[in-house]
């Protein structure tokens, strides 16, 4: 067994070591005293464009426009968004009005940025009166703590201090409860649900039991296989917890209710008929990757328990809903994959779409597809009908494929 590789100071010792982590801790008191800087500077050029127009007792939308003039001449200078430079000035006449004592001690090094961005998120509930004395204290807090752990003591300590109950203020909380989509780059999105604190740590937890699951399922599948002759054939392995049954299980998930969509794993899975090792084997998503997964399983196949159309009789309507999603796929994209950078296929409403998914969808669907021919200089639509695959080619792609559509 090789020796364990121990890191050595750089060459100079102790002595050399030392200089350079007092030049970082110097570099970082300077950038934080110059960040300080800033923070007073924007505030000063926020409250001057209100102070003008208090004096002109102008109307609050009047004060806001000015605001807004005062930040688009810094975004000008400094080549940065209009909105970016109004939520700076913003945050920092918040720094500077309500937490001088976070301002100063960031000023003289001894908080870092993310810090101070702790401070003032745990703080911004707190009512006005409320905030001098948490400001002195998460000062005095904070010297001693990494961010991440600072938010937790900081919550505790923003706890105590607030007039009202935690009870009074989570039900106003519920109200805010939603579900929405970011889409992001590269035809993926982010799914965001805002839901009382202990729903979303239990889906999270479950997510991740779930996972761990089909991750042992598969450690003990491919140490079984280690184990056993080669001229001996694999006995056949279930999932050991229910969990990983039900999500190893399920490949594709419907989208619409005749048109089935693969999950991100049906696009690893190799054809029915290549030699295929057990699927524990072939599997290696991560963790997190694992939690996606079965998140978009259950959300894309599951019936909801709460269902008001549930009657003594049987099971409600809720569960026959299914997702929707509308794309458009130009035909050589369809028929050369090469191509689809100069004619990407689109998912209507958030942006382009990697073309195996494009054609995977179009080739499941049972539902008729719009044909548009369009001008190939202008793009003007010259003409629409309407196109519904035909029985033949559902036989020529079961037989190809070996699985019914």
């Amino acid at each position: 067994m090789p020796d364990r590789v121990v890191p050595t100071a750089p060459k100079g010792g102790p002595a050399a070591l030392t200089a350079v982590l007092d030049d970082v801790l110097a570099t970082g008191a300077a950038l934080a005293a110059a960040d300080a800087a800033r923070t007073r500077a924007l505030a000063a050029a926020g409250h001057l464009a209100l102070d003008v127009m208090a004096d002109q007792r102008a109307t609050a939308r009047a004060a806001e426009l000015a605001l807004r003039e005062v930040a688009s001449e810094i975004a000008a200078a400094e080549n940065l968004s209009d909105r970016t430079v109004q939520t700076h000035i913003q945050r920092a006449m918040t720094l500077v009005d309500h937490y001088p004592h976070t301002l100063a001690a960031w000023e003289a090094g001894a908080l870092t940025r993310a810090h101070v961005h702790a401070i003032v998120d745990i703080g911004t509930p707190l009512p006005a009166d409320a905030r001098t004395e948490f400001d002195l204290l998460a000062v005095a807090t904070a010297r001693t703590l990494s961010p991440g752990r600072l938010r937790t003591r900081l919550a505790m300590l923003a706890e105590r201090l607030h007039p009202t109950t935690i009870t009074e203020r989570h039900h106003r909380g519920r109200d805010t409860r939603c579900v929405r989509i970011v889409t992001g780059h590269d035809g993926m999105s982010d799914l965001i649900a805002t839901l009382p604190t202990v729903l979303a740590v239990g889906i999270y937890d479950r997510l991740t039991q779930q996972s761990r699951a089909i991750i042992d399922t598969r450690t003990g599948v491919a140490a079984t296989l280690a184990d056993t002759p080669r001229n001996t054939a694999p006995a056949t392995h279930t999932a050991a917890h229910p969990a990983a049954a039900t999500a190893t299980a399920t490949a594709i998930s419907h989208i619409t209710p005749a048109a089935p969509h693969p999950t991100p794993d049906t696009f690893n899975t190799p054809r029915d008929d290549a030699p295929q090792a057990p699927q524990a084997l072939t599997d290696e998503r991560t963790t997190a990757q694992l939690r996606a997964d079965i998140l978009t399983d259950l959300l894309l196949t599951a019936a909801p328990t709460a269902d008001p159309t549930r009657t003594d009789d049987g099971p409600g309507t809720l569960g026959t809903i299914h997702a929707r999603v509308q794309v458009i796929v130009p035909a050589l994209t369809m028929l050369k994959p090469d191509a689809e950078n100069t004619d990407p296929a689109e998912l209507v409403g958030h942006g382009p779409l990697d073309a195996h998914t494009a054609r995977t969808l179009t080739e499941t669907t049972t539902l008729p597809w719009d044909r548009v021919i369009t001008h190939p200089i202008t793009g003007a639509v010259l003409h629409t009908d309407t196109y519904h695959r035909t029985t033949a080619i559902d036989r020529h792609l079961r037989a190809r494929d070996r699985h019914c559509r």
